[in-house]
């Protein structure tokens, strides 16, 4: 019986060795495995912060980009103002033209003798006019 004793000790033994060998193959493939994935989080840590550099040199030249768009849109609307006070001018000239038309048209009909007479020389002076041109 102690024989027994013995054998199932050497079986302890061995299984006990045998155990460990396969922790230390199984640790040293871990040891790779981390080793590996060390590197590959290292190169994705380059690649985020030339990501981030990149990113911040995109967003300075949006913002300058902006600021150039904001610009001329300010210039633009200054052009805009000064178009509108042109068409305001003009209508204001077509009212002004409207008002003498009317004038002329009443006065001419209230003197018809005078609106002719006026006719004739108004033609006299543009003949007058386009004789001292040519």
């Amino acid at each position: 019986m102690e024989i027994m004793l013995y054998i199932a000790a050497l079986i302890a033994a061995v299984s006990f060795a045998v155990l460990v060998i396969y922790m230390a193959i199984t640790l040293k493939a871990a040891k790779q495995t981390l080793n590996n994935v060390a590197g590959t989080l290292e190169g994705l840590e380059e690649q985020m912060q030339g990501i981030t550099t990149e990113t911040t040199q995109l967003l300075n030249k949006t913002n300058k980009l902006a600021d150039d768009i904001n610009q001329k849109s300010s210039k633009l609307d200054g052009l805009f103002e000064g178009a509108r006070g042109i068409g305001d001018t003009v209508k204001d000239f077509n009212h002004s033209l409207k008002q003498l038309s009317s004038s002329i048209s009443r006065t001419a009909t209230q003197n018809p003798e005078k609106a002719s007479q006026a006719v004739k020389w108004g033609a006299a002076m543009m003949d007058l006019w386009k004789r001292k041109n040519k």
